[in-house]
Protein backbone atom coordinates (compact mmCIF):
# COMPACT_ATOMS: atom_id res chain seq x y z
CA UNK A 1 0.00 0.00 0.00
CA UNK A 2 2.71 2.02 0.42
CA UNK A 3 4.26 2.05 -2.76
CA UNK A 4 0.71 3.01 -4.52
CA UNK A 5 0.79 5.83 -1.86
CA UNK A 6 4.54 7.21 -2.88
CA UNK A 7 3.78 6.77 -6.85
CA UNK A 8 0.18 8.89 -6.02
CA UNK A 9 2.01 11.51 -4.54
CA UNK A 10 5.30 11.81 -7.31
CA UNK A 11 2.73 11.39 -10.26
CA UNK A 12 0.04 14.33 -8.72
CA UNK A 13 1.58 16.33 -6.97
CA UNK A 14 5.69 16.18 -7.47
CA UNK A 15 7.58 16.69 -10.43
CA UNK A 16 5.83 14.47 -13.27
CA UNK A 17 3.17 16.80 -13.43
CA UNK A 18 5.54 19.74 -13.62
CA UNK A 19 7.54 17.78 -16.54
CA UNK A 20 3.51 17.04 -18.21
CA UNK A 21 2.79 20.57 -17.67
CA UNK A 22 6.46 21.74 -19.48
CA UNK A 23 6.15 18.72 -22.05
CA UNK A 24 2.95 20.36 -23.12
CA UNK A 25 3.66 23.83 -23.43
CA UNK A 26 6.90 22.60 -25.16
CA UNK A 27 5.35 20.74 -27.64
CA UNK A 28 3.07 24.06 -28.44
CA UNK A 29 5.68 26.13 -28.12
CA UNK A 30 7.79 23.80 -30.87
CA UNK A 31 4.64 24.42 -33.35
CA UNK A 32 4.88 27.85 -32.70
CA UNK A 33 8.28 28.34 -33.29
CA UNK A 34 8.04 25.77 -36.59
CA UNK A 35 5.37 28.01 -38.07
CA UNK A 36 7.31 31.18 -37.60
CA UNK A 37 10.19 29.49 -39.30
CA UNK A 38 8.04 27.44 -42.16
CA UNK A 39 5.66 30.45 -42.48
CA UNK A 40 7.40 33.44 -41.96
CA UNK A 41 11.10 32.90 -41.91
CA UNK A 42 11.94 30.50 -45.18
CA UNK A 43 9.68 32.51 -47.80
CA UNK A 44 12.72 35.57 -47.15
CA UNK A 45 14.82 33.22 -47.37
CA UNK A 46 13.01 32.20 -50.74
CA UNK A 47 13.11 35.26 -51.74
CA UNK A 48 16.39 36.36 -51.31
CA UNK A 49 18.00 32.96 -52.66
CA UNK A 50 15.08 31.26 -54.32
CA UNK A 51 15.93 27.90 -52.95
CA UNK A 52 15.72 28.25 -49.73
CA UNK A 53 14.85 23.74 -49.28
CA UNK A 54 18.57 22.43 -50.50
CA UNK A 55 17.25 18.93 -49.99
CA UNK A 56 17.08 18.28 -53.43
CA UNK A 57 21.10 18.63 -53.74
CA UNK A 58 23.51 15.69 -54.29
CA UNK A 59 26.52 14.25 -56.23
CA UNK A 60 26.34 10.52 -57.41
CA UNK A 61 29.64 8.30 -57.42
CA UNK A 62 30.70 4.83 -58.37
CA UNK A 63 28.40 1.92 -59.95
CA UNK A 64 25.25 3.39 -61.82
CA UNK A 65 26.37 6.60 -60.95
CA UNK A 66 26.04 7.73 -65.08
CA UNK A 67 22.75 6.33 -65.41
CA UNK A 68 21.40 9.23 -63.40
CA UNK A 69 20.36 12.65 -66.03
CA UNK A 70 21.26 15.59 -64.85
CA UNK A 71 18.72 17.72 -63.40
CA UNK A 72 17.06 14.47 -61.73
CA UNK A 73 15.48 15.12 -57.70
CA UNK A 74 17.09 13.17 -55.55
CA UNK A 75 14.44 10.30 -55.33
CA UNK A 76 14.94 9.60 -59.30
CA UNK A 77 18.33 9.70 -59.08
CA UNK A 78 17.81 6.94 -55.81
CA UNK A 79 15.75 5.07 -57.75
CA UNK A 80 17.60 5.22 -61.56
CA UNK A 81 21.02 4.01 -60.03
CA UNK A 82 19.95 1.94 -56.43
CA UNK A 83 23.53 0.89 -56.62
CA UNK A 84 24.99 4.01 -56.74
CA UNK A 85 26.78 6.00 -53.39
CA UNK A 86 24.75 8.84 -53.47
CA UNK A 87 25.88 11.97 -51.36
CA UNK A 88 22.57 14.41 -50.81
CA UNK A 89 24.67 17.01 -48.68
CA UNK A 90 21.60 19.01 -49.64
CA UNK A 91 19.67 17.81 -46.69
CA UNK A 92 22.28 18.66 -44.35
CA UNK A 93 22.18 22.17 -45.71
CA UNK A 94 18.63 22.30 -45.01
CA UNK A 95 18.60 20.93 -41.27
CA UNK A 96 21.83 23.22 -40.47
CA UNK A 97 20.09 26.71 -41.92
CA UNK A 98 16.57 25.31 -40.03
CA UNK A 99 18.71 24.87 -37.10
CA UNK A 100 20.29 28.19 -37.16
CA UNK A 101 16.84 30.13 -37.81
CA UNK A 102 15.47 28.32 -35.07
CA UNK A 103 17.77 29.07 -32.45
CA UNK A 104 18.20 32.53 -33.77
CA UNK A 105 13.78 32.75 -33.70
CA UNK A 106 14.12 31.30 -30.00
CA UNK A 107 16.87 33.86 -28.67
CA UNK A 108 15.28 36.37 -30.05
CA UNK A 109 11.99 35.21 -28.24
CA UNK A 110 14.20 34.56 -24.86
CA UNK A 111 15.47 37.96 -24.92
CA UNK A 112 12.17 39.86 -25.36
CA UNK A 113 10.46 37.62 -22.30
CA UNK A 114 13.68 38.53 -20.20
CA UNK A 115 13.43 42.21 -21.57
CA UNK A 116 9.88 42.37 -20.26
CA UNK A 117 10.71 40.31 -16.82
CA UNK A 118 13.31 42.92 -16.57
CA UNK A 119 10.70 45.76 -16.87
CA UNK A 120 8.02 44.23 -14.11
CA UNK A 121 10.95 43.65 -11.34
CA UNK A 122 12.27 46.91 -11.67
CA UNK A 123 11.02 49.19 -9.14
CA UNK A 124 9.26 51.93 -10.10
CA UNK A 125 10.49 55.25 -9.62
CA UNK A 126 9.40 57.82 -7.32
CA UNK A 127 9.13 61.07 -7.97
CA UNK A 128 10.58 63.65 -6.13
CA UNK A 129 8.26 66.05 -4.67
CA UNK A 130 9.25 69.59 -4.29
CA UNK A 131 8.34 69.83 -0.81
CA UNK A 132 11.52 67.08 -0.30
CA UNK A 133 13.89 68.80 -2.82
CA UNK A 134 12.93 71.98 -0.73
CA UNK A 135 13.59 69.93 2.77
CA UNK A 136 16.98 68.52 1.32
CA UNK A 137 18.21 72.09 0.04
CA UNK A 138 17.24 73.30 4.08
CA UNK A 139 19.42 70.61 5.64
CA UNK A 140 22.22 70.95 3.23
CA UNK A 141 21.87 75.28 3.85
CA UNK A 142 21.92 74.17 8.02
CA UNK A 143 25.17 72.04 7.16
CA UNK A 144 27.03 74.44 5.76
CA UNK A 145 26.11 77.33 8.16
CA UNK A 146 27.03 74.70 11.34
CA UNK A 147 29.95 73.49 9.79
CA UNK A 148 31.61 77.50 9.15
CA UNK A 149 30.84 78.46 12.53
Amino acid sequence: MGFIKEFKEFAIKGNAFDLAVGVIIGAAFGKIVTSIIDDLIMPIVAAIISKPDFSSIYFAIGKGSELIPNGSSLAKAKETAPDAAIFAYGNFITIAINFLLLAFVVFLMVKSINKLKNKQTEEPKIATSTTDILLSEIRDELKKTNATD
